[in-house]
């Protein structure tokens, strides 16, 4: 059963990234990349991280994806995405992204296997403590400069806004 739903909520993941890279309207790309967030969160569940699936319900795919939209319907309200967008290009470079990546994952797709002793989850994973720890020890660097780069992002929203509507 816990098999099945993996493959469901992998099948729902990678058709959704599709449709936000390929779509041509921005608002049917966002609400797709809600969609996605929101069967990586379930994945989390089936891995028993229950804090990390709740966090990417509430920050990802509620708050983060509210800005994009916000800033999607600011700056292209009436063009629906389609200038200066390539589709051929666009393609192309989407299937070279994607055998890219599946040659990078086919050595750990093909170790998979049957999990033994060495599959069992270590003591307090996916809780709150086991989280924060990890996050503000080991992974603080990537994690303040992912907050800049959203920062960086939100105020270029802001600026190509301003200069359009001056």
């Amino acid at each position: 059963m816990e098999a099945t739903l993996f493959y469901l909520a992998a099948t729902v993941a990678v058709l959704t990234a599709a449709v936000v890279i390929l779509h041509r309207n921005p608002v049917v790309e966002a609400l797709s990349l809600v969609l996605h967030l929101c069967s990586i969160a379930f994945l989390f569940v089936l891995l028993s991280a229950t804090f990390a699936a709740v966090i990417q319900i509430i920050l990802y795919a509620g708050a983060i994806m509210v800005l994009f939209l916000f800033v999607v319907m600011l700056l292209d309200p009436g063009g629906e995405g389609k200038a200066g967008r390539v589709g051929r290009i666009q393609l192309y470079a989407t299937i070279a992204g994607a055998l890219a990546l599946l040659a990078a994952l086919l050595p750990v797709l093909l170790r998979i296997g049957p999990a033994g002793d060495e599959g069992a989850l270590p003591a307090g994973f996916g809780g709150v403590e086991a989280f924060g720890k990890l996050l503000f020890t080991d992974y603080l660097f990537p994690f303040e400069a992912a907050s800049i780069l959203l920062l960086a992002a939100m105020i270029g929203a802001l600026y190509m806004a301003k200069r359009e509507i001056d």
